[in-house]
């Protein structure tokens, strides 16, 4: 999952040495930490949040196959 959000985040954006991602596991959450440069922020999170809650749509698919669910945190 980690792999996956870093792949679709580092496409996206200007400045991909920047992109960071963190997983998180709890029980049964996987909380996704997700950093990119200041200047990115806008081009991940996308226009009216669109490219962001697909961005969570394929990680809660993800989260899925291991009976997990998931959050996707996009950190400023």
């Amino acid at each position: 999952m980690q792999e996956l959000i870093t792949c679709i985040a580092q496409s996206l954006v200007d400045q991909p040495e920047e992109v960071k991602v963190t997983l998180v596991e709890e029980e049964d959450t996987v909380t996704v930490e997700l950093a990119v440069a200041p200047e990115d922020l806008g081009k991940v999170i996308g226009k009216q949040g669109r490219t962001a809650r697909a961005m969570r749509s394929l990680l809660s698919a993800a989260a899925a196959n291991f009976d997990k669910r998931s959050r996707l945190e996009i950190i400023e």
